[in-house]
Order: structure tokens, then sequence, then C-alpha cells
């Protein structure tokens, strides 16, 4: 695509890999990873919190998903920009704090268990709606996600590009509506 864009070496590696190969990976874990959540969520019965900060992490969760939009969206800007080199570090530095966000996550509904929402009338199928296509499209966007990166990284920069249009909305969506739940929840959870 562009001979301006430096890869780092590991990519190398990357190159070597098969596309086949790397999204039966991609996939595999991905799965394994949401059936985990699933589990942590809905069956898993909160444990004792070891400290109090504990309680705070939602709180923490909705700061890095905010946190990832803004990267999204300058890493957007920069690739409208054709910036390669800040449109690779801003969607880094959103993987990042996605990827912070996912330890927090785990960490929170370990000890808290799943939060209920207690909102009542026109707002509770709103919240309803916002939480379960934010559901539904987190599912979706860890191997988007990964993939783009893959692509990226392996210097497949055709496929990144079209893989790329469908994971930058998804994840934007996911991140935003991340916050929103957070915010429905602590006003009328």
């Amino acid at each position: 695509m562009n001979e301006n864009v430096k890869l780092p070496e590991s990519s190398k590696i990357l190159e070597q890999v098969s596309a086949k190969k790397a999204l039966f990976f991609i996939i595999g874990l991905s799965i394994i990873a949401i059936l985990f959540l699933f589990w942590l969520i809905y069956f898993n019965e909160g444990a004792e919190a070891p400290v109090t900060w504990i309680g705070n992490l939602s709180a923490v969760n909705a700061a890095l998903n905010s946190l990832s939009t803004v990267f999204l969206l300058l890493a957007f800007w920069e690739i409208k920009k054709r910036d390669f080199q800040k449109h690779m570090r801003f969607n880094l530095a959103a993987f990042f704090t996605s990827a912070l966000f996912l330890v927090s996550y785990i960490v929170y509904h370990h000890y808290v268990g799943d939060t209920k929402f207690l909102g009542e009338g026109f707002v509770r199928p709103v919240y309803f709606f916002v939480l379960i296509s934010h559901i539904i499209l987190s599912v979706f966007v860890v191997p988007l996600v990964l993939a783009s990166f893959y692509f990226a990284f392996s210097g497949k920069f055709k496929i990144h590009r079209k893989v790329s249009r469908w994971t930058f909305p998804i994840w934007l969506y996911v991140s935003v509506t991340g916050v929103v739940v957070f915010f429905m929840l602590k006003i009328w959870g």
C-alpha cells in the first residue's frame, strides 16, 4: 500500500504467518475470551473484595473507554490526513487503553458480579437497547480489532483497510456505549 509506513521489526514474524492460521487463532482466542466473560458476569458469584477501591473500577472502566474513544477518533483523523505513523500510534494507544479496560473489567466483575439496572419507565427499554447492542457488538470487536492489527502489522494493507472499515465504527460504538451504560447505571442504577 504505502512504502512510507515503517513497520516494527517484529512485524516480519507476522508476515510469515498465513492469514488463515492467524484468523483461526484470533477467532479461537476471541471465543475463549467471550465464554470466560459470559461466565464471569452471569454465573460467577462476586467474591469478597480484598480492598474497598474495587467498587471504583467501574469509573476507571468508563474513563478507559473514553480514552479509547478519543484515540480511535484521533487515529481516524490521522488516516484521513494519510499520516500512517500517527494513525498507527493512536490505534496502539486505543488498543492499550482497551486492554487495560478489559483487565479492570475482569477484576471488577470478579468481585462485584452482575450490576442490576433499577431504572423504570421509558429509560428502561432505552438502557437495555444500548446494553444489548453494546454486548452483541463487543463480541465482534475483539476478533475485528485483532484481525485489523494482524493485517496492518503483516503488511497486508489492502485487507487491513477492508476489515478496518468494519472495525472502526464497531469499536467506536462499543467504546462510547460502554460509557453511556456506566452513566445510566450511575443515574438510574
